[in-house]
C-alpha cells in the first residue's frame, strides 16, 4: 500500500496534475514528523503485517522471508536452495544496497562477510527470481528517446517491493535510523539509512500513483555521478516530472540545482519539478520548483 493508504490520508498535490503541467499553486499542511516516517517505514505496506504490534509484526516479516527462501524461491528456480544462508545473505546486501546504484559485483562481496560467495551467475539467478516473485524491484535509468541527453547511465536504483523488508533484513530499529545508524553492510551511498529507506518509500507511492496516470518511472543518472535525479515520471508524450526526495523537513537552492539543470537541459518538455520531503507544507518555491511532503502526495 501507498502512505496515503496506510493512514487514510487526503493529499492535496495529484502526479497526474504536476505531470500535466499546470504549475498551480500547492496547498495543503502534514502533522507527520519524521519518526512517524521512521514507523511507517517499519510498518510494512503489506495489510497482513502493518496491523500488528511490533514484536509479532517482526516475527511476521521473518517468517515472510523464510518462505521466499524455503519455499517461493524453490519454486520459482525450479530447483531447491542449496545455501539458504547465502541466499539471506545476498538479500540483506541487497537490501543495504537500497536507493543505490552499487554494483551487483559489490551486492554480492558485501554478501560473503568472509563466508563462500556466490558466483555471478548464482547471483544473477538470485535477482532475477525475485525480480519475478516481485520481491525485488528496481528501477531502472532513464534513457530519453529524444537524446538530449548524452553519457546517461542504465544502472538501475536498487529496491526491494517494501522497504519494510529491507528494514528487517538489516536488523533495523526506529532509534538505530533516527540515531544515523548506517547498518551493519557498509555500502557506498548519499546520506544515511534512513534517507534511503524514506526515498524508497516515496518511489513505492509514485510507482503506484504513475501507473494510474499511463506514466512511466524512471531514475537519472549520468555517468559521472555529476548530477542525479531520484525519480523521472515520464507520460506517453514524452513529458517529464522530475522528483527528488530529501529526508529534511527543509529545502535549500543546493538542494534543487539538478532539477534546475534538467530543466536547463530540456524546457518545457519538464512539465514539472518537485522535492518530497518530510516537512509541513506543499508550496512553490519562486523558482517555481515544488516542495511537496510524502503524505501529502496523491495520484
Amino acid at each position: 500500500m501507498t502512505l496515503i493508504e496506510r493512514l487514510d490520508l487526503a493529499p492535496t498535490v495529484s502526479l497526474r496534475d504536476l505531470l500535466g503541467g499546470a504549475r498551480t499553486e500547492l496547498t495543503g499542511s502534514s502533522s507527520l514528523t519524521l519518526t512517524e516516517y521512521t514507523e511507517e517505514i517499519l510498518s510494512s505496506g503489506f495489510p497482513g503485517i502493518r496491523a500488528l504490534p511490533g514484536r509479532a509484526r517482526r516475527v511476521r516479516l521473518d517468517g515472510y522471508i523464510t518462505r521466499i527462501i524455503d519455499r517461493d524461491f524453490p519454486n520459482e528456480l525450479g530447483e531447491k536452495v542449496r545455501q539458504p544462508d547465502l541466499l539471506r545473505r545476498w538479500m540483506r546486501a541487497y537490501a543495504a544496497a537500497t536507493a543505490t546504484t552499487t554494483t551487483m559485483d559489490k551486492i554480492r562481496d558485501a554478501a560473503t562477510a568472509g563466508q563462500s560467495t556466490p558466483a555471478k551467475t548464482t547471483a544473477l539467478a538470485y535477482r532475477t527470481a525475485l525480480e519475478r516473485l516481485f520481491i525485488v524491484d528496481p528501477l531502472d535509468g532513464w534513457l530519453p528517446t529524444n537524446n538530449h541527453l548524452k553519457r546517461l547511465t542504465q544502472a538501475p536504483k536498487h529496491h526491494l517491493v517494501d522497504p519494510a523488508l529491507a528494514a528487517h533484513l538489516l536488523g533495523m530499529t526506529a532509534d538505530k535510523l533516527l540515531t544515523g545508524d548506517g547498518g551493519p553492510l557498509a555500502l557506498p551511498r548519499d546520506g544515511t539509512l534512513l534517507g534511503s529507506l524514506f526515498e524508497s518509500l516515496a518511489a513505492l507511492s509514485v510507482r503506484v500513483f504513475a501507473q494510474a496516470a499511463d506514466a512511466t518511472v524512471r531514475h537519472l543518472r549520468t555517468q559521472e555521478g555529476r548530477q542525479e535525479i531520484d525519480m523521472i515520471v515520464e507520460d506517453a508524450s514524452g513529458g517529464v516530472l522530475a522528483l527528488e526526495v530529501k529526508l529534511s523537513a527543509t529545502v535549500e537552492d543546493r538542494d534543487v540545482r539538478h532539477l534546475s539543470w534538467l530543466r536547463a537541459q530540456l524546457g518545457e518538455q519538464v512539465r514539472d519539478a518537485a522535492i518530497i520531503t518530510t516537512g509541513p507544507q506543499a508550496y512553490r518555491r519562486s523558482d517555481g520548483i515544488a516542495v511537496i511532503p510524502l503524505a501529502l502526495l496523491g495520484p
